[in-house]
């Protein structure tokens, strides 16, 4: 364990080391708006170093206080690119909608891939429905120098038409109206499958549910290579399982992870969060080339933000 201190309040802010390449738990801090520079700094810092950080007893946390909060650790995209009616400031993580139970990184169909997500538990069912995160980070760290090699050589398109809340359990109707509203706008993103991360330097696999190929391969061939390193990055040495409880509140770094949300409870149980996603900026590989656009504009979705000297 960690321990920061938290001048402007007057308590320490206190990081405990939940996996060894993933995961941990910050204790000491009442999240909101008020937050001080230096308490901002010592969450920054756990989140760049464990990829995913939880709170919790974080129950006074209302939709305002959790988007001030957000405000504090970057810029707010709007809710979702193509996710119109869902509120101005938050994404409905709703069971009713369908369920995520399938490796992901948030919204990798656009160029501006969302630095950092923030999810509040609202409504949890009387038991499942916790998630997985995974370190992309890890996982390239891990790989033997031949496949750094290949990773670092090769592009995959990403499209939201491969939707992963179309596999859920929901209602028929309510799945398949949000699938229709996940689609109603296409867009399709070439990226480095080794991007570069602009604050920390690390090399981080950038893949998921999204991909739809590998850019100059034929579709066995990026199955198999998709494949090779999607298994790489779900090891369970490179994940860190939460079970949420109420007042939990979890960030994660999108730029050095993937996440799963378990489906292991029953049709009548509901499971609804509340997520506000951090703008990101425009993906850098290993030989320099960023994510080039190929359909779709998600300016009105997300600034790029401006990559930094790691």
């Amino acid at each position: 364990m960690s321990v920061a201190s938290s001048a402007e309040s007057g308590t320490a802010v206190r990081v405990v080391k939940l996996g060894a390449h993933i995961g941990a738990r910050i204790e000491g801090v009442r999240l909101g708006g008020d937050l001080g520079a230096r308490t901002v700094a010592a969450i920054r810092s756990a989140l760049h170093e464990h990829k995913v950080i939880f709170f919790q007893g974080q129950d006074h946390l209302t939709e305002d206080g959790q988007y001030e909060f957000a405000e504090l650790l970057g810029s707010p995209t709007t809710p979702h690119p193509t996710l119109n009616a869902t509120g101005s400031k938050s994404l409905a993580i709703d069971s009713q909608h369908g369920r995520s139970n399938v490796w992901h990184t948030d919204v990798t169909f656009v160029d501006r891939v969302p630095k950092a997500s923030i999810l509040r538990a609202v409504t949890l069912p009387s038991y499942g429905g916790s998630t997985t995160w995974a370190s992309t980070v890890a996982a390239y760290d891990a790989l033997p120098e031949p496949l750094k090699v290949l990773a670092e050589s090769l592009r995959a398109r990403h499209t939201n038409l491969y939707d992963y809340a179309g596999e859920g359990r929901a209602s028929e109707a309510n799945s398949a109206a949000y699938r229709r509203e996940f689609e109603s706008a296409y867009f399709e993103t070439e990226h480095p499958v080794v991007e570069v991360h602009p604050e920390t330097g690390e090399r981080a696999l950038l893949l998921g549910c999204f991909v739809k190929e590998l850019a100059g391969l034929s579709g066995s061939e990026s199955k198999a290579l998709f494949q090779l390193f999607q298994h790489r990055i779900t090891r369970l040495e490179n994940t860190t399982r939460w079970n949420w409880s109420p007042g939990d509140v979890a960030i994660w770094d999108n730029r050095a992870t993937q996440h799963y949300a378990i489906d292991d409870y029953d049709g009548a149980e509901r499971r609804k969060l509340t997520r506000i996603t951090l703008a990101g900026d425009i993906p850098v590989g290993v030989d320099g080339r960023s994510s080039v656009v190929i359909a779709g504009d998600a300016g009105y979705y997300s600034p790029v933000q401006a990559r930094r000297a790691a």
